[in-house]
């Protein structure tokens, strides 16, 4: 016969506490800081544009295409204005008869194609019936309110108010939009 002990070992656990150094917080605060940067103010235009044709006693009128306002400024107040200007249109030697004058242009924005971000866009001229002519530096759109990225276009229309003397021929002007 074989006889088994048994052996039962009785102990206490222990926890010691060790303080933390004077020197240590319980938290860790960073400061730190990130850059946003800002981009351009920039507006982007058709190279070229085909209005359209009529015969002296009709005028012309035809849009110009689709004008966009980029603004990558990332600025609090993120406003502008742009504003339209144009040349003499001209065929053969720009003679008197060869020349549509810019007095003789009319501009109307119209309405907004994309509106993108925050802010109030107001056209210039938002119908047909508030078309103003081009020599007088024509507010085409603003935007008067607004924060950080966005982006407007429209496609302006121009209209053409031929003389009897206005010969045959293909005119060519420039328009210029400028944004600020």
């Amino acid at each position: 016969m074989q006889r088994f002990g048994l052996t039962v070992v009785i102990g206490t656990a222990c926890l010691v506490s060790v303080p933390a150094p004077a020197w240590a917080d319980s938290t860790g605060d960073v400061t730190a800081t990130v850059i946003v940067t800002g981009g351009e103010l920039s507006i982007i235009t058709p190279a070229t544009a085909d209005l359209g044709e009529g015969s002296p006693d009709e005028g012309i009128t035809g849009q110009l295409g689709t004008v966009t306002v980029i603004d990558d400024r990332a600025q609090l107040a993120a406003t502008w204005v742009v504003t339209v200007t144009a040349s003499d249109f001209t065929t053969g030697g720009a003679t008197p008869a060869e020349t549509i004058p810019a007095s003789a242009i009319d501009y109307w924005s119209g309405p907004a194609t994309q509106n993108v971000g925050t802010g109030v866009l107001v056209p210039g001229q938002p119908t047909a019936a508030d078309a103003v002519p081009i020599v007088s530096t024509p507010t085409a759109f603003t935007r008067s309110t607004g924060d950080g990225l966005n982006r407007a276009s429209w496609n302006p229309t121009l209209t053409f108010q031929l003389g009897p003397e206005t010969v045959t021929g293909v005119y060519t002007g420039t328009v210029t939009h400028s944004v600020a």
